[in-house]
């Protein structure tokens, strides 16, 4: 309920401007709409009637615009505004329609109706800062629609009207207005919450480096150098310190949904170890969702096999390098590396995990798997090189 309440502030927060700007044109159009009836009036054949509904015109107009403005009812912004809008709409329609009421035939065929175009738009306009440019023409049309009923203009004299294309273009540009409003706003709060969260994320590092951190790294180092039962105290240490970090580098900024993009840092520092070192630049590393997904699966195979195969006591380096036309990912191990040939007799025999797995993984994306050192003994180094932009 509260996430809901904010995102109506947040929408009322971007189009306040254009509310109060409207309600300013609304009393100058009141205005005019006198100066019309002060001219006009003594053509009626209902004068008395016509300043009742002028009066009604000049009471709704002075509590929309306080309704609409929102000046002294901030709290109930989205609750109230619908409601006025709507009414707008019924009583403009039903202001037109009394022009019938007051003034005969060859009157109101020929001339304005008794509220005038200009105060007419006022419902258009809210129709279209509220709902957007769809609605704002939707409402502009009816309006324009009403108007040549009443005064009967089906003819050939709704073409030599301005009425529909003034009423359809203030609700297009005012919902226009509105939306880009609206987006530039969402825009702004992204951009500050993300900045917020980086700088306490920023404070939060700072405090568990020159805290936590340090401490377990100075237990690590101290339990090694002892030893004996000391060396299971290191162990957990250096567990705790990876953790601690993989959980920061976690925390690194994503972009925006829509983009489509995120870090790929973090699904690498994820595999993190005390027997596997994640090295990632320092600036958040772009790439499409689906691409940063299959480079973590790949990486992971890579270590999966430096697990199985390279030996109990093998550690393995993790290297990401953003060149910026494509990335680079290296996996290597100090193991007992691969026999010369083993690949291909194991592709032969059917067991496709490196060649699907990676490989394929790799190559699917439009880069290149290369097994930089095979050979017993000599431990073994991936390198993945995948374009940021891949041919079709």
């Amino acid at each position: 309920m509260r996430t809901h309440t904010a995102e109506l502030s947040s929408a009322d927060a971007a189009t306040a401007p254009l509310w109060r700007a409207a309600q300013a044109f609304r009393l100058v159009t009141l205005l005019y709409a006198i100066g019309q009836q002060i001219a006009s009036v003594s053509y009626y054949e209902h004068p008395r009637l016509s300043w009742m509904l002028i009066a009604v015109m000049a009471i709704w107009s002075g509590s929309s615009a306080l309704l609409l403005s929102q000046w002294y009812f901030p709290e109930a912004t989205g609750k109230i505004r619908g409601w006025v809008v709507f009414g707008d709409q019924v009583v403009t329609i039903a202001l037109i329609a009394s022009t019938r009421l007051v003034a005969d035939y060859d009157w109101y065929h020929g001339h304005q109706t008794l509220p005038t175009t200009l105060w007419i738009a006022n419902s258009v306009i809210s129709m279209a800062i509220l709902r957007g440019p769809v609605a704002g023409v939707v409402a502009g049309l009816a309006m324009s629609a009403v108007v040549v009923t009443v005064r009967g203009q089906w003819g050939q004299d709704v073409w030599g009207d301005a009425t529909a294309p003034v009423l359809v273009s203030v609700g297009l540009a005012l919902g226009l207005a509105a939306n880009t409003a609206r987006r530039a706003q969402g825009q702004l709060e992204r951009a500050l919450r993300i900045t917020a969260a980086a700088q306490e994320r920023e404070r939060l590092a700072r405090e568990v480096h020159d805290g936590v951190l340090q401490v377990l790294a100075f237990i690590k180092r101290r339990g090694s150098e002892i030893g004996g039962p000391a060396q299971e105290l290191a162990q957990r240490a250096g567990e705790q310190e990876v953790a601690l970090r993989v959980l920061l580098s976690e925390q690194a900024e994503l972009p925006d949904p829509e983009s489509g993009e995120v870090d790929l840092r973090p699904l690498l520092t994820a595999h993190a170890t005390p027997k596997v070192s994640v090295a990632t630049p320092g600036d958040p590393v772009l790439v499409g969702r689906i691409v940063a997904q299959e480079i973590a699966a790949a990486v992971n195979t890579a270590l999966s096999n430096v697990s199985l195969h390279a030996g109990a006591d093998a550690k393995a380096y993790v290297l990401l390098e953003d060149t910026g036309d494509g990335l680079v990912v290296s996996v290597r191990d100090d193991g007992v590396g691969i026999a010369t040939g083993r690949l291909e007799a194991a592709e032969a025999e059917g067991r496709m995990g490196v060649s699907r797995s990676i490989v394929g993984r790799i190559e699917a994306l439009g880069g290149t798997a290369e097994l930089l050192t095979e050979g017993a003994d000599l431990g073994t180094e991936w390198e993945f090189r995948i374009p940021r932009h891949p041919a079709r």
